[in-house]
């Protein structure tokens, strides 16, 4: 009777446990499920909102007009109501203009209300910050070259250099001549030369809509002059004034007028005209307007002349240099020195907008850094072709320079260049011998007011589980 005791009460203890056990991970397996399902909510509110975005695109309140959360029912349409959806919107905006919008998006099941996911995205326009170049031209891109980020052109590409990511261009096939390297004038797969990994070269693909993309140049003075800043000084029409921004570490931009310039003689033009004059880019005598913080709601600078723009960002800003008063406007900007940020979070960022040209200056530093979306509407980015050795910057101006980094996006109307091959003859090439151009994640996601968009359609830039 005792051993049947003490047995009995092992078995019993052992069968509770197992119980218990079983209990336990029945309950842990409806937890689980439940979580799923909740997430499966959550994400499907995310998909609405996208949803509602291509409708009515840039509205923040899920078209009631007023402050969320907005809540709503979730239905299965099997089973009925499956939960509901709570969702927090909120957009990032300058000058009145939305750059991103970030959905908050909670989701609870009916089964079980005391469990909840919630998912976090940010949808935007795509913009030009999305890729690393975008070319309306025929482009080489040398050995030296290291690219990290999309690279497009709507012509031929070269491609001798490495990339991380897609290459592609607009043709089937093109003529390679001279000018990029071809002996003779060749017909060309749209993507061909030794550069690596040729995996991801990929041809013909859609153009990008260069006419789209085009700033709206009184549209954007408008709005600088009713809450940005606006600039100008001298005749727009002369190419030897203009308006010197050079931004501060302490978050305020120092403004010159430009009232002479020093001439370099330039053997040729990186837009391919062949205007033997010089270009005019070098300061001689400037004086001070002033220096200025730029509204907190709108960092927009239009200057309605020639630029010269360097020093340090220290928030999102955007640069326009345009001639709005004359048709056949072609003012440039000109970036003498680097262009830095004060932080890397995303919460600095830089466009510059130049009607025309956007030219790194004669006397740039032989190791440079520009960071920041660089969009020459109608004419190129690069640097001229300068006499070598050249008798400024203590003769550096047309012979080797070290290396050029550019962390952002180029998008350029003609051919970009910034080394020339052969271009001091003796001394071998000009201009910057190793260069890397990589997009800016983070301006991809939410760029500088008036960055040029892509797209009208709303995409996904960052999503998260909170």
């Amino acid at each position: 009777m005792l051993l049947a005791l003490v047995f009995g009460a092992i078995f019993l203890g052992l069968i509770g446990s197992l119980s218990g056990y079983v209990l336990v991970e029945n309950k842990l397996q409806r937890t689980n499920a439940s979580g799923e399902e909740a997430f499966t909510i959550a994400e499907a509110g995310i998909e609405q909102y996208k949803w509602f975005l291509a409708h009515f695109p840039g509205n923040t309140t899920d078209g009631t007009g007023h402050a969320g959360p907005y809540v709503s029912t979730y239905y299965d349409p099997e089973n009925g109501t499956a939960g509901t959806v709570s969702l927090s919107v909120n957009g990032t905006t300058s000058c009145g203009q939305t750059t991103s919008i970030k959905i908050s998006s909670t989701g609870t099941p009916t089964d079980n209300p005391n469990v909840s996911k919630t998912v976090t995205a940010t949808y935007a326009e795509p913009s030009v910050a999305t890729y690393s170049y975008i070319l309306n031209d025929s482009v080489w891109a040398g050995s030296d070259r290291v690219i990290l980020g999309p690279y497009h052109s709507n012509g031929g590409v070269r491609m001798d250099g490495s990339a991380n990511s897609p290459v592609t261009s607009s043709v089937s096939t093109w003529t390679c001549t001279s000018s990029f390297g071809c002996a003779h004038n060749t017909t060309e797969p749209g993507v061909f030369g030794a550069g690596t990994p040729q995996n991801l070269w990929s041809y013909p693909t859609p153009q990008v809509d260069f006419s789209a993309i085009a700033a709206d140049f009184s549209g954007l003075k408008t709005t600088a002059n009713s809450s940005g800043k606006y600039f100008t000084y001298g005749t727009k029409s002369s190419p030897q004034n203009g308006i010197h921004l050079i931004f501060n570490a302490g978050g305020t931009v120092t403004v010159k007028k430009v009232t002479a310039v020093t001439a370099p003689n330039v053997d040729a033009f990186v837009d391919g005209t062949t205007n033997a004059s010089t270009d005019y880019s070098i300061i001689k005598t400037e004086t001070t307007l002033g220096t200025y913080t730029l509204p907190a709601n709108c960092g927009l600078v239009f200057v309605e002349n020639r630029a010269w723009i360097e020093g340090t960002i220290t928030s999102k800003v955007t640069v326009v240099v345009a001639d709005v008063t004359d048709a056949n406007g072609a003012v440039d900007a000109i970036i003498p020195n680097n262009i830095t940020y004060s932080a890397y979070d995303g919460s600095v960022g830089l466009t510059v907008i130049a009607q025309n040209d956007v030219l790194i200056g004669p006397t740039s530093p032989s190791t440079m850094t520009i960071n920041g979306v660089l969009i020459a509407q109608n004419g190129a980015f690069g640097r001229n072709l300068y006499d070598c050795p050249g008798t400024y910057e203590g003769g550096n101006g047309g012979t080797r320079l070290n290396s050029l980094t550019i962390l952002g996006t180029t998008v350029s109307n003609k051919r970009t260049g910034t080394k020339w091959i052969n271009g001091c003859g003796f001394y071998g090439d000009a201009g910057y011998q190793n260069r890397t151009d990589s997009y800016d994640r983070t301006m991809a996601s939410g760029p500088p007011p008036f960055t040029p968009a892509v797209s009208t359609d709303y995409e996904l830039m960052d999503w998260h589980e909170n």
